[in-house]
């Protein structure tokens, strides 16, 4: 019997020392797409997060048209062409704001330590679900243009035009996104996060040329109108779907959300360093 058992221990013994090369961790890259699914996974088994994505879009889209086309533009049809572009940015601009939510909620209920003690990339849960965010953003954007469609908008450009536009909104909303991850680990409670983030986000979108030329704006708001983040993405949007790409125009639509993930990102990563 001490014989079997001394047979085993050696088995055991040359396992546990075996010079085999072992597996490589998962990278940075990895654990982001994980942690992204993660985010995905919420909204399969919490699909009531996806209410306001749906029928946000579905609202403003509809009523903005219906109710003051004609008065805007002369007819609901030439106002819908205008309004739809800027719909599309309005919603994805609102939509950025779960991302701060959802990982105060987390946060708040401890989850992130959990995180903490995994052998992961540091930044990979914020990052992860900042990318499972962009599909918040793309069935937005889908939500917004079909029934666009179903209304009567035609974009010049066709497929490729909205396909453009989603891309482009996608990569704004990412970037912005990391004003709300700041919030998120500052504040306590992620009603606080809502309400502040509606704070931000309110002036920012209505003092824009979503729902109007800004040559009807006093001199004032048309030179806070110009530098508007909001306001330049829309611009690029409507030259897009109208057949008219502007590289100027998009770049100068990426710049904000390039400045603000440049200052956002690392305050947001020393942030959550402290925070967990």
């Amino acid at each position: 019997m001490s014989q079997i058992d001394t047979s085993i221990d050696a088995v055991d013994l040359r396992r546990v020392l075996s010079t085999d090369a072992r597996p490589r961790p998962p990278g940075a890259i990895a654990n982001a797409m994980t942690f992204g699914w993660r985010a995905l996974l919420k909204v399969k088994h919490q699909p009531e997060q996806m209410f306001d994505v749906i029928v946000t879009p579905i609202m403003f889209t509809v009523m903005f048209t219906y109710l003051f086309g004609g008065a805007l533009a002369g007819s609901t049809d030439a106002y819908l062409q205008f309004l739809l572009p800027g719909i599309l940015v309005q919603t994805v601009t609102f939509t950025t704001i779960y991302t701060g939510f959802t990982l105060n909620t987390d946060l708040s209920k401890g989850v992130y330590d959990r995180f903490r003690s995994l052998p992961i990339w540091r930044p990979a849960p914020i990052v992860g679900a900042m990318l499972g965010d962009t599909i918040r953003y793309t069935l937005s954007s889908l939500i917004v243009v079909a029934i666009g469609l179903i209304m009567g908008f035609r974009p010049e450009a066709g497929v490729a035009g909205v396909v453009a536009v989603i891309v482009l909104l996608n990569v704004f909303g990412f970037g912005i996104s990391w004003v709300f991850v700041v919030l998120a680990l500052v504040v306590r409670t992620p009603s606080v996060v809502m309400t502040l983030s509606w704070l931000v986000l309110m002036p920012v979108t209505f003092a824009s040329n979503i729902y109007v030329d800004p040559a009807t704006m006093p001199d004032w708001l048309q030179a806070v109108v110009a530098v508007n983040p909001v306001a330049i993405l829309t611009t690029a949007s409507r030259e897009i779907m109208d057949g008219v790409v502007s590289l100027y125009s998009i770049g100068l639509s990426l710049i904000g959300p390039a400045v603000i993930t440049a200052i956002f990102a690392p305050l947001a990563m020393m942030l959550y360093g402290r925070k967990t």
